[in-house]
Order: structure tokens, then C-alpha cells, then sequence
């Protein structure tokens, strides 16, 4: 249930009936023993596969033949309200048409394997879950399996089971009619998993599972929200981060009809009304006066130049082998270049909001989150209760991309403050410009490399600087991912590359930038940035050399497979080499992100200044596919949110206030300008990597080469814009 409904007795019982008597299974996800990096590649899919689940989350079978998934993760689109249930019902042998999925509770049984908290992020909800979902489906069989010799009077052995039934001869028995005496069985010690010569459900394309009730309208979002006594409430927040109200006139607000109440609050002044039209009129009569505070300089073009000053000096180690400025002072040619990426909203289709009831012994809160445990905890700290005093009920996401897993709990924190001010429910909601104006952000970055190439044109050494924010400083992950002052996901991308790692002679640096300006991870954290650098980069060195592209990336990744299956593929799904019509041009970049490896290429024309991308051509190898429907969706999406990065979108300073507001000049991908997109997946036994965000790095520099190819025009800065005008 998403919120408060009236709901008459007779109702309540029926849909209990359907629980009660049934069969309540538990299986693990454990706590975490360590902490893995937002962009690092996974390590322990599949580490617990020996043990058996513990009673953490829940699969519940009804009496009325229903399986009920309990989802420790978020759905924001990515699909896992299908994928994970795939995972069950293919070791149940369950009856597809139905499965149910429901949000779990944020509870400390709910923790991430890997990351120690409840978390939807890093791309890691399939392959982290993988083994804990399917032992959850073959334990459950097993039960049921029991139950049904105990009621035929037959050995186990015999038995088999399908689509959600267990059959002897011409005999079968739902799982619905055996859930009550399988609920009294001692839980067995092992369980068997099933071969992949045996699935008849993990990586077959599968429709998604939300899809139906997204499309009539039925989904509950955070926005949907609604019960009888609950206000809505808008917050006026400073025009520029960090600064503070001096006073406020709340006269001309309260005259709106609809206004209830007008409280100040630590991010603002919160006007709570019926609705979200009075409380955005009431927000608008608002008179405040602001101390601005600390930041009301900040000036975009003023930061740049600092970055550069900063950038023609050495930073703090990332990565570093041999004497890079020795070898580079030797080499035949040295190649230098600097590239710069922008601040990035994450601009998810639907706002931010919270809906926020406190009661007497404690609260409860209806939103779309990607965090719930530290969601909870701040508002467990606000409010003087304890954490599990304090009930989440998550909603579907309308899209995250890293904005719904804030560390600072900053929108809910806002919500809870401003329910509590108010005594009463409230929602509290967010505007599209309020999210672009203030929340948090990509950070801005800077890379400066200068790479000495041999005579034969291939590098010889690796010289790069980066310069940027800190997603990590300041927050609880600091101790986790920064190590002797260098943030991990800073510098990823390029400290690891493999084009890096090869040369003998090689240092990368970070400067970390502190200013008051809010970041946060974006939809492929570091590599959203180290990727378009990385790839420009290695193709400027192609054509130094006067060597084609996707040769030149052959041979520096000969001794790197999985680079190389997802680059063959893309390569050959785009006809490489083959002709194009008149004024289209191709390029191409392949990158490793969140274990998972993507290659694409874009084809592009150049018409009067104005870029138009045609056609890209998407390969991966992320391991296993469990859905691959799911998974080329994901490729889609994940093309459409990099493009709009790298021609349209950027967040910029002046005066210390944010100059975008809207999707008019925060631009993102519109669907006249969106290219044929093709999605090609390798088949791969390899170690399971992401999907949600691999496939977003590589879209930039394959259109930024593709753009050389047409004009000659190195393209070094985004977004593309109107650079070549």
C-alpha cells in the first residue's frame, strides 16, 4: 500500500486471505564486508552461492496461487521489477502470469551486499542479487516439493514441477494449495541451482512486469500521492547555495486562497497549501530577503580559468609508473590537448518530492528513492526517534540517475523538516526549475594529458591531470573511496585505463576543487567525464598516425578481449569501412564502466554549424544478459541521456546563481532529434557487470569523433552546442 486509503473491513479481510495460511520465504541479502566503488567493476556475484539464504527479504506465495516478490531495490526504470522476479520464478518453475512485486520496507535486512546500506545504484542490483534471488526461488520449490510427498504419500524424487505446480503421474497440486503445510516443513540445508542448459526463463526476452500499469496510468509515483488531511508545500531556497534567510514578509502569500500556512524552515520558507497551484502562487507572493552568503561569486568562466591554472600543475598521484615527463621529453611527437565537461543536472522526468505524516511514536514517508537507509536515518535524526520508527514506503522512481541517492538525505531531510514546522502531513514538492536551480550536480571537470608517441605513432607515455569536485568529500563514503586525498571515482576511467596501464611510463594527478557548489554522483559518475576524454584522446592519436580508428583501438587493446568483443561487434553491426551517404561520417569509442563493456559508433553529418546524429550502433558485453529486452532498453535510454550531455546540456555560474531553469535552456534529447538506435549484446560467460550506466561514456567522444571525421574540427569542450557555427 503506497498510501492511507479507506478501505472497508470486508476488503481488508479478502486481501489478507490471500497472505494468511500462505508460504512466507526468506532468503539473505547479508551485510556488507565491504564497501565497492560506484564505478567499479563487481567482485562477489556470486560469493555466497554456498550459503543458505537467512531470513532478511521475503518471497510470500498466497493461498490464491500468487508469488510475491519483495524487491530490496528501487524501480526507476531500469527494469528490475521484471529482472529479479525472473530470477525466482525461473528455480520455482512458477507460473509467470502470477507473479507480483512489491517494494520492500527500509529495514536494515534490506542492505546492499556490497555498499552496507539499502541502495539502488552503481548498476549493481542484477549481479548482486543473482545468486540470493534464484536460491530463494529453488529453496521455496523445495518446500513445496516436500509438502506434496507428504500429501501423496510418494518420495520427492519422483516429482517434478511446472508452472506453478507439483505433478506425480497425472496428479498435480498448486503451490497455493501447499503453501500451508510447506510453511510447517524444517527448511532444508542445501538446495541445488539450476544449470543454464536448464532455463527456461533467465535470458529470454521478457515483457516487463510494471509495464501495463505504467501505461493505463494505475502506477503510483511519488507525485501520486494522496490521502485526506495531506497538504502540499513548496519551499522558497536561496538563489545561491549556502546562503540564508534574513527576514521574510509572508502578508501577500497568506491571501491566496488555498495557503494554510507560511514556516521558515533551514532550507527556506515553506508555504503549505491544498494544493500545488496555491502553493506555488503563494511560494511566488513570497517577499524575501537573502543573505547570500559565501558563493555569490561563483562565475563559471572564472572557475575555468582556475581549473587551467591549477591543471598545469601536477596533482596529488592517482596513477603512476616510470618517468612520464623523461619519456614524453624523448618521444618522436608529443600529442597535448585539454578537454573540459560542465556542470550537469540530473533532470529526472519527475521532480523531486515527499509526502510526510508524523504521528506521536513516529513517522511515515511516501517518495521515490534510491537510498533508503540513510533517507530514513536523517529523518529518524530530525525527528529524535529511532531509525526504525520511522516507515519509507517507496514508490516508483520517475527516473534518478544518481539524483534519489543523496547522502545528505537533502529532499527528504527538506520534507520531514517542513512537516514537522507545519504540523500537519505534508508533501513537499519541487519544481522543475527548482531542480535545476538547486539541486545537486555532475561536477565540473578538466583534463590536461600530454602523450609522447613513438615513431610508429602509438604512445609511448601518459602524462594527465585532472581537476574537479569531490562527489565523495564530505560524505559517509569519504573513508571508503578517498585514499591519500585522491577521490577514487574522480580519476576512474583514466587512472585504470587500460591505454594508461600499458605504457611503462605513465602519471595521472588529481587537483581536487573545493566549492560551494552541491555534487553528487550522474548517471556513470566519473566516467561520464574520463570517457569522452579518454576516447577523443585516442583518437587524435589515431590520426596522428594517419591510422584508422577502429585499427588503431585493436591494437592497443589486443590484450584486452572483452574491449575488443564488444569493439568487433559494434564495428561490424556499423559497417565499418563501408561506404556512407554523401556527408555522413562515423566515429567510434569503447569504453569499461561498472564491469560492463560498451562500444559505439556514431554516424553524423555537419550541415551550416548544426550536428545531426543519424544512426549509433551500441554493443556490450556485460556478462549474462537476464533480460535482454531490459537490457537493450537500457542501451537506448542510456544513448539518449549521452547524447543530451554532449550536444545540449550544461549548468552554468554567474553571480553565484545557476543561469538554467527549464528544459528551454537545460536541454535534453527530444525525440525529433533522437537517431536510429541499434543495440547489440555479446554473448558472454563472463562475470556479470552493469547495464543502466555503461552504456552512457562512450556517446560522446563516438559523436565528437564522428564530428572530426566530417569537419577536421576537434571538438575538446562540451556540450557541442554551437561550436561549430
Amino acid at each position: 500500500m503506497t498510501a492511507p486509503l479507506n478501505i472497508s473491513r470486508r476488503t481488508f479481510i479478502k486481501a489478507t486471505a490471500l497472505v494468511v495460511g500462505g508460504l512466507v520465504i526468506a532468503f539473505n541479502i547479508p551485510n556488507a564486508k565491504r564497501f565497492l566503488l560506484p564505478g567499479a567493476a563487481p567482485e562477489i556475484a556470486g560469493a555466497d552461492a554456498g550459503k543458505l539464504p537467512a531470513p532478511n527479504a521475503f518471497l510470500r506465495i498466497g493461498t490464491d496461487n500468487t508469488i510475491t516478490v519483495m524487491l530490496a531495490h528501487s524501480e526507476m526504470g531500469q527494469s528490475i521489477w521484471t529482472t529479479l522476479p525472473m530470477l525466482i520464478a525461473e528455480e520455482l518453475d512458477a507460473d509467470w502470469s502470477k507473479i507480483k512485486v512489491e517494494h520492500a520496507k527500509a529495514a536494515p535486512e534490506y542492505v546492499h551486499t556490497a555498499y552496507g546500506i539499502q541502495i539502488t545504484g552503481g548498476s549493481s542490483t542484477t549481479w548482486s542479487e543473482f545468486d540470493r534471488y534464484r536460491q530463494a526461488g529453488a529453496l521455496t520449490r523445495a518446500l513445496l516439493v516436500a509438502a506434496a510427498a507428504e500429501e501423496l504419500g510418494v518420495a520427492a524424487a519422483g516429482l517434478k514441477t511446472e508452472n506453478g505446480f507439483v505433478i506425480s503421474g497425472d496428479r498435480k497440486i498448486s503451490y497455493g494449495d501447499l503453501a500451508e503445510a510447506a510453511a510447517k516443513l524444517e527448511t532444508p540445508k542445501a538446495v541445488t541451482l539450476k544449470t543454464p542448459a536448464d532455463w527456461k526463463i533467465i535470458g529470454k526476452a521478457t515483457k516487463r512486469l510494471d509495464g501495463p500499469e505504467k501505461i493505463n496510468g494505475t502506477a503510483i509515483f511519488g507525485q501520486d500521492i494522496h490521502f485526506e488531511g495531506l497538504k502540499t508545500a513548496m519551499v522558497a531556497r536561496s538563489p545561491v547555495f549556502g546562503g540564508s534567510v534574513k527576514s521574510f514578509d509572508a502578508t501577500a502569500a497568506r491571501q491566496i486562497k488555498g495557503v494554510q500556512n507560511v514556516v521558515q524552515v533551514p532550507t527556506g520558507v515553506a508555504v503549505i497549501a491544498d494544493n500545488y497551484w496555491a502553493a506555488k502562487q503563494g511560494r511566488d507572493a513570497l517577499k524575501v530577503e537573502w543573505d547570500l552568503g559565501p558563493n555569490a561569486g561563483l562565475d563559471s568562466q572564472k572557475m575555468l580559468e582556475e581549473y587551467r591554472g591549477l591543471a598545469a600543475k601536477e596533482g596529488l598521484p592517482a596513477a603512476k609508473a616510470g618517468d612520464a615527463k623523461a619519456a614524453i621529453s624523448k618521444a618522436a611527437k608529443v600529442i597535448e590537448a585539454e578537454y573540459v565537461l560542465p556542470y550537469l543536472a540530473h533532470s529526472p522526468m519527475e521532480p523531486l518530492n515527499c509526502a510526510v505524516r508524523i504521528s506521536g511514536d513516529g513517522c511515515e514517508i511516501w517518495t521515490g528513492t534510491q537510498m533508503q537507509t540513510t533517507d530514513q536515518q536523517a529523518a529518524a535524526k530530525i525527528l529524535g526517534l529511532k531509525p526504525e520508527q520511522v516507515k519509507i514506503n517507496t514508490v516508483f522512481l520517475g527516473g534518478g540517475f544518481g539524483r534519489r541517492a543523496n547522502p545528505a538525505a537533502d529532499f527528504v531531510s527538506e520534507a520531514v523538516q517542513v512537516a514537522k514546522a507545519a504540523g500537519v502531513p505534508v508533501k513537499t514538492v519541487w519544481s522543475r526549475e527548482d531542480d535545476v536551480k538547486g539541486g545537486y550536480y555532475r561536477p565540473m571537470f578538466l583534463h590536461k594529458a600530454r602523450i609522447g608517441v613513438d615513431a610508429d605513432g602509438m604512445p609511448a607515455a601518459w602524462e594527465h591531470v585532472e581537476v574537479g569536485q569531490s562527489i565523495m568529500l564530505g560524505t559517509p563514503f569519504e573513508a571508503f573511496q578517498i585514499k591519500d586525498g585522491v577521490d577514487a571515482t574522480s580519476v576512474e576511467g583514466v587512472a585504470d585505463s587500460p591505454y594508461v596501464k600499458a605504457i611503462a611510463d605513465h602519471h595521472v594527478s588529481l587537483h581536487t576543487v573545493k566549492a560551494g557548489i552541491p555534487v553528487l554522483w550522474w548517471r556513470s559518475v566519473g566516467h561520464s567525464h574520463s570517457a569522452f576524454a579518454m576516447e577523443s584522446l585516442v583518437d587524435e592519436l589515431a590520426h596522428a598516425a594517419g591510422k584508422d580508428p577502429l585499427e588503431y583501438r585493436r591494437a592497443l587493446l589486443k590484450a584486452h578481449p572483452r574491449h575488443l568483443a564488444a569493439l568487433n561487434l559494434a564495428a561490424e553491426k556499423a559497417d565499418w569501412g563501408k561506404p556512407l551517404p554523401k556527408g555522413v561520417f562515423r566515429g567510434i569509442a569503447v569504453h569499461e564502466s561498472f564491469g560492463s563493456y560498451v562500444a559505439q559508433v556514431a554516424e553524423v553529418s555537419v550541415s551550416k554549424g548544426a550536428v545531426k546524429v543519424h544512426r549509433v550502433v551500441c554493443a556490450i558485453d556485460c556478462g549474462l544478459s537476464v533480460n535482454p529486452d531490459s537490457l537493450k532498453a537500457q542501451l537506448e535510454s542510456s544513448v539518449s541521456y549521452g547524447l543530451g550531455a554532449a550536444l545540449q546540456s550544461e549548468i552554468t555560474f554567474k553571480d553565484g546563481m545557476v543561469q538554467q531553469s527549464n528544459f528551454h535552456d537545460y536541454k535534453v534529447m527530444r525525440m525529433a532529434d533522437m537517431p536510429k538506435v541499434e543495440a547489440h549484446i555479446v554473448q558472454s560467460t563472463e562475470k556479470m557487470g552493469g547495464v543502466g550506466e555503461p552504456a552512457v561514456p562512450p556517446v560522446a567522444p563516438a559523436v565528437a569523433n564522428a564530428i572530426f571525421a566530417a569537419t577536421g574540427k576537434r571538438i575538446r569542450s562540451l556540450p557541442i552546442g554551437n561550436q561549430l557555427a
